[in-house]
C-alpha cells in the first residue's frame, strides 16, 4: 500500500513540476472527454424524450389494449356487464397497472358557439400509462371521480378557445345537450395538430353527470365501447394476451375479445441501438484527443531518459519506473476528465432539452444529468491515460542504464 501511494504522489509531483506540458497535453483529452460526455448525455435524454414521445401514443412496455363486441352486430357489451368481467380479471390475476379508455363526442359551450369535440373518457391511472404531463396544471386523480363537477384536462388550443389564458381563474365550461352540467378545467396538455381541439374527461364523477354533455348518449363515452388496458412485464405478453381473450369472451358469454400489444414494437431495441451509436462516436473522438497525449507522452519520455537514467543507477526498479511514468499520464487525464465532466454538467444542466426536443412538454423521467454519462466519462478518461502512457512507460523501463546517462 506504501509503494502505491508513493508511486502516486510522485506522479503527481511529476504533473505539478511539468504543469505547461501537462496543460498542453491536456487540451485534446480535456476537450475529447467534455465532448464525449456531453454527446453521451444528450443522446441518453434525446432517448428518454423519444421513449416518452412513443410510450404517450401506445402506452408503456408492453401495453395490452383489450376490448370486446357482438360478432354479429358489433355493438359492445353493456357498460355494468363490462365493469363486472374487467373487475373480476383485474382482481383474479392481481393486475396492478390498467386503465380505460372510451372515444366519445361531447358538446362543449364556447364564446363561439356550442362546439362537438372528440372526447377521451379516462381513467386516472391513464396517465401513468401514457406519461401525461401536463404543461398546466395537473392529470387526473382518484378524487376527481368523486366530485360533483366533471374533472376535465384539455389542451392549449381549447384553452385559447375558451378564451382563458391560463388556470389560474380556475376555468370551467359547460357540458352542452338535454343535461348540461359545469365542468371544471384542472389541467392543460400540449397535443393536438393546426387548432385541433383535444379533451379528456375523468371516467366517472360524483353526480349524475355520466351523459352529460354527450352528442349520443347509447353509443358514446361511458354508455358506450371502452378499451381496457393492461401494463404488463413484456416477457408476458404474448401469455397475457392469450389468457385475457379466453376469460373475458367466457365472462361476457360468447362476445367476441380483441386483446394485443400496442405499444411500440422494438423500442428498447431501438433505443439500445441508439445508445450505442452515441457511445461508439464518443469514444471515436476521445480516441482522438488519446493520440494527443501519447504523442507528447513519448517526446517526454525522449527529454526525460537522462534523468530515468540516473534514477534507475541509485536503484530505481522497473516496476517503480513503470508506474511513475503510467500514473503521470493516469493523474493527467483523470484531472482532465473531472474538468471535462464538470464543464458537460454545466452546460446540459443549462440547455433548453425540452424546449428543443419535446416541445417544451415536460419529460416525466427527466434526468438532471445522466450519471452513466459522467461515470463513463470518468472512466473514459482514466482509460485514455493509462494507455496513453502505456508505451511511454514501456520504453522508459527498456532503456539501459548506461545509455540512458550517456544521453
Amino acid at each position: 500500500m506504501t509503494g502505491v501511494l508513493g508511486a502516486l504522489s510522485e506522479a503527481w509531483d511529476e504533473v505539478r513540476v511539468h504543469k505547461s506540458r501537462v496543460v498542453l497535453s491536456l487540451v485534446g483529452v480535456f476537450l475529447a472527454v467534455f465532448a464525449m460526455t456531453t454527446v453521451t448525455a444528450l443522446g441518453l435524454i434525446v432517448a428518454q424524450v423519444q421513449q416518452e414521445n412513443a410510450e404517450r401514443n401506445g402506452g408503456r412496455s408492453a401495453t395490452i389494449a383489450v376490448q370486446a363486441f357482438d360478432p354479429m352486430t358489433g355493438t359492445p357489451p353493456a357498460a355494468e356487464e363490462w365493469d363486472a368481467a374487467v373487475a373480476e380479471l383485474i382482481d383474479r390475476y392481481g393486475i396492478t397497472a390498467s386503465a380505460s379508455l372510451a372515444y366519445g363526442q361531447g358538446l362543449y359551450r364556447l364564446p363561439g358557439g356550442t362546439q362537438q369535440v372528440q372526447t377521451m373518457r379516462v381513467s386516472p391511472s391513464y396517465g401513468e400509462l401514457h406519461r401525461k404531463e401536463p404543461v398546466q396544471g395537473r392529470w387526473f386523480r382518484e378524487g376527481d371521480r368523486s366530485s360533483l363537477s366533471p374533472a376535465l384536462v384539455v389542451n392549449e388550443a381549447f384553452l385559447e378557445a375558451l378564451g382563458v389564458p391560463d388556470l389560474s381563474s380556475r376555468p370551467t365550461v359547460v357540458l352542452g345537450g338535454p343535461t348540461p352540467v359545469t365542468a371544471t378545467i384542472v389541467g392543460v396538455v400540449r397535443e393536438g395538430y393546426g387548432g385541433d381541439l383535444v379533451v379528456y374527461r375523468v371516467d366517472r364523477s360524483g353526480g349524475p353527470w355520466g351523459e352529460a354533455g354527450t352528442v349520443d348518449p347509447v353509443q358514446a363515452m361511458y354508455g358506450g365501447p371502452t378499451n381496457l388496458e393492461i401494463w404488463v412485464d413484456p416477457d408476458q405478453a404474448e401469455q397475457v394476451v392469450e389468457t385475457v381473450s379466453r376469460d373475458l369472451g367466457l365472462a361476457l358469454h360468447g362476445a367476441q375479445v380483441e386483446a394485443y400489444r400496442q405499444d411500440a414494437d422494438g423500442m428498447e431495441e431501438t433505443l439500445a441501438t441508439l445508445r450505442l451509436a452515441i457511445r461508439g462516436a464518443g469514444v471515436v473522438v476521445l480516441v482522438l484527443g488519446g493520440l494527443g497525449v501519447l504523442n507528447i507522452g513519448l517526446v517526454t519520455v525522449r527529454q526525460r531518459i537522462r534523468e530515468i537514467g540516473v534514477r534507475r543507477s541509485f536503484g530505481a526498479t522497473s516496476g517503480r519506473v513503470f508506474s511513475a511514468v503510467m500514473l503521470e499520464s493516469v493523474c493527467a487525464t483523470a484531472l482532465a476528465g473531472v474538468a471535462a465532466v464538470g464543464a458537460s454538467i454545466v452546460l446540459v444542466r443549462n440547455l433548453p432539452i425540452e424546449q428543443w426536443f419535446n416541445d417544451g412538454i415536460p419529460l416525466a423521467d427527466a434526468p438532471g444529468f445522466p450519471v452513466a454519462a459522467a461515470i463513463e466519462g470518468m472512466v473514459a478518461a482514466t482509460a485514455v491515460g493509462a494507455l496513453a502512457g502505456l508505451l511511454p512507460a514501456i520504453i522508459a523501463v527498456r532503456a539501459k542504464v548506461i545509455d540512458a546517462i550517456r544521453f
